[in-house]
């Protein structure tokens, strides 16, 4: 088994999973700033689950784009 070809595989993974990681972050935050009320105060104070199957779903739809460009 050719093992410099696992670790390149293995190195490639791991880069591309912070850059998901990272392109997740930014949309975290470009969320946060858009949004005209407090994710974490209708989240959490006014038990607001509509909002957190939206805010669940958006995440989901993101992450299979990302999955989808990195596999190519």
């Amino acid at each position: 088994m050719d093992y410099n070809l696992l670790l390149t595989h293995i190195e490639t993974a791991g880069i591309f999973a912070l850059m998901g990681l990272l392109v997740m972050g930014i949309v975290w935050l470009l969320l946060v700033k858009i949004l005209p009320f407090s994710m974490r105060k209708e989240m959490e104070e006014d038990q607001n689950v509509a909002l957190g199957i939206v805010l669940g779903s958006l995440i989901l739809g993101i992450s299979i784009i990302i999955a989808a460009a990195i596999h190519g």
